[in-house]
């Protein structure tokens, strides 16, 4: 059964939404949702609001607003939230968990083939034309987040000195983010108009009908916000981290891969303000730098792959968990593939449950202010400081893919003509994300095997 109307059906008073017919939607959305944080909540926004009409232009929007507020993946969450609203508490669970699941099983059997059969030509073809492709994708995205939020010098200036700070000073991420909310929060009140945050998914047609969630429907009961259910939903998702962690901890000990793992990624989760581009060099500063888990030439290609997935590209965390624990062999060298699953899930698990927190604790305040949100200059200085966090990952990847061996080393020009092409097809002409990365590995087949 699909519940979306030709515009000239719409009923006066539509008809309840079974959660069977959701979940199939959220599940397909996680096997359709490619194209980033933008093209996901386009694509919620084309179904949700113009085609089903689960739920009016307004209150998608305002459920949007919040989820941009929250660090973690924003697209998941307004399925969180949008399954939460239309079905209680089981109903955002699911639908967040529907969004991601299916990443993760096909990230898992990607991260497998890598490990085990990357060094095969072909294989190993791919993923050299892949990451000149993937650095040609991290500017694009610089770009566009730029192109958005730089409307004036005070948002310049944040970048800029984000940018400076990550590159030059190694400033933690999480300490710019701060420093830049901070900023933004002062700068909205001395230059509120320099501040302003805002943007748009889309309209709904004005023939669109009545939604089942429409500007003027009462507040579900369930969506209400109460003391107890808020002290319920904390404790409900505080123990169950502490459970996993502790267990892990009661398994392994805190000093192995798991528990550092647990701990390092709910870190990362919390961390991430402005999507996964934004967090990645936190990633890298923990998982290559610090703990070693994995190289930084596999931490790119974790990324290629991550962008040839449907779901968050923050489930990059998973090729990294995946690779971290079949490289240490956590499990023994007889049970590589079983503990680098395990790790994935795992990891997966830590990354998003604040998500879910976050969705289930503050949704019932959202949904009593509608159309009060006062939290957008913040989140603007958070969003320009982004971009020159995002600007200096593009170098960082640019770096290790034209001087693999480093500074010292040859020019890759074969890498460097890959990743020209891949900006050429991005901004001149318009390709979408998986053309193009099909392209640049084809390209990576040929030097391969010819030698080049």
């Amino acid at each position: 059964m699909d519940t979306a109307l030709p515009d000239d059906a719409a009923p006066a008073h539509p008809q309840p939404l079974p959660l069977s017919e959701a979940l199939l939607f959220w599940l397909k959305l996680g096997f359709i949702s490619f194209g980033g944080p933008a093209g996901q909540i386009a694509l919620m926004h084309a179904e949700l609001v113009e085609r089903r009409r689960w739920i009016s232009e307004k209150r998608f929007l305002h459920a949007l607003n919040y989820c941009m507020l929250l660090p973690g993946p924003e697209a998941q969450q307004l399925a969180t939230y949008l399954g939460w609203l239309l079905h209680r508490t089981w109903g955002g669970i699911l639908a967040g968990t529907l969004f991601v699941l299916p990443s993760l099983f096909i990230l898992i059997g990607l991260s497998w083939l890598y490990m085990a059969h990357g060094d095969v030509p072909v294989i190993a073809g791919v993923f050299y034309g892949i990451k000149p492709a993937v650095t040609a994708l991290v500017v694009q995205a610089a770009y566009r987040v730029g192109s958005r939020t730089l409307k004036n010098r005070w948002l310049w200036g944040i970048a800029v000195a984000a940018f400076v700070a990550i590159f030059a000073l190694q400033v933690p991420f999480p300490a710019i983010v701060l420093l830049a909310a901070a900023v933004g929060f002062l700068g909205g009140k001395v230059s509120p108009q320099a501040f302003s945050g805002g943007g748009a998914h889309g309209k709904a047609p004005a023939s669109a009908g009545q939604a089942l969630i429409g500007d003027d429907t009462p507040t579900p009961a369930h969506a209400l916000f109460s003391w107890a259910r808020f002290c319920k939903v904390l404790l409900v998702g505080t123990g169950l981290w502490l459970l996993a962690l502790g267990g892990l901890c009661a398994l392994y000990g805190w000093n192995a891969v798991l528990p550092q793992m647990g701990w390092f990624f709910t870190k990362a989760a919390l961390m991430t303000f402005g999507g996964a581009y934004a967090v990645l060099p936190y990633v890298y500063q923990g998982a290559v730098d610090h703990h070693q888990w994995l190289s930084a030439a596999q931490m790119i290609d974790g990324l290629a792959l991550g962008e040839t997935t449907p779901g968050p590209l923050i489930m990059v965390v998973s090729f990294v968990a995946f690779v971290g624990a079949w490289t240490h062999a956590i499990f023994g060298p007889e049970s590589l593939f079983l503990a680098g699953a395990v790790a994935a899930a795992a990891v997966t698990f830590f990354t998003f449950l604040p998500s879910f927190v976050f969705i289930l604790l503050g949704g019932p305040f959202i949904e009593s202010t509608h159309g009060n949100l006062k939290f957008t200059a913040p989140l603007t200085g958070i969003t320009a400081a982004v971009v020159g966090v995002i600007a200096n990952l593009a170098v960082f990847f640019a770096y290790h893919v034209l001087w693999p061996q480093g500074a010292g080393g040859r020019f890759d020009a074969a890498a460097a003509v890959i990743g020209m092409l891949a900006a050429i097809a991005l901004f001149r002409l318009r390709w979408g994300v998986m053309p193009v990365l099909a392209l640049s590995g084809l390209l990576g087949v040929v030097c391969r095997i010819s030698g080049i």
